[in-house]
């Protein structure tokens, strides 16, 4: 085991719902160019993480949301490499005002509302498995991207190896 403390990113996405469409963004910077994926950002230093996630809808879109109105639905714990790690946040705004609008055209190449079971194939994987833990409703945590560590995980529930050496003798 790496005895180092994890650093994780921690980031916030959003899941705006009208009914039974979602808004959703699609990419239009180096990361997932052309994909698309929830309205989301990093955590600043020192920042609630509803807070965040309202300040970053607010960016991206221009929708405005109470922080008391993000409902928690899933967290994503995603090994993006060796060297970083992201717990990602879902909330679901359960009240909103405003008409999204691409606020970041040098980020977002534009908004689009896509039906429930409609979404389209090429969703960024990490915010994907949020959004399918949400729409699934199934259990609230996916750890995505661990399948290589996995090992390590079956060796920790093992416990360490057997001492090897002489037979104790009664005594």
């Amino acid at each position: 085991m790496n005895p180092e403390v994890a650093q994780p990113v921690i980031d916030t996405h959003v899941i705006l719902r009208d009914g039974d469409k979602l808004l959703l963004s699609q990419r239009g910077g180096p990361y997932g160019y052309g994909r698309w994926h929830l309205p989301s950002g990093k955590l600043d230093q020192g920042e609630p993480l509803r807070l965040g996630a309202a300040r970053e809808l607010r960016e991206e879109t221009g929708v405005i949301v109470d922080p008391d109105h993000l409902r928690l639905v899933h967290v994503v714990h995603h090994h993006q490499d060796d060297t970083v790690q992201r717990i990602g946040f879902f909330f679901e705004a359960t009240e909103w005002s405003g008409k999204p609008v691409n606020q970041e055209p040098d980020k977002c190449m534009g908004l689009e509302w896509f039906r429930v079971h409609e979404l389209p194939e090429d969703l960024i994987e990490y915010p994907k498995e949020g959004l399918l833990g949400y729409l699934n409703d199934d259990g609230g945590l996916t750890e995505h991207g661990w399948a290589q560590r996995r090992h390590t995980a079956r060796e920790v529930a093992s416990g360490p190896p057997a001492a090897t050496g002489p037979e104790p003798t009664a005594g």
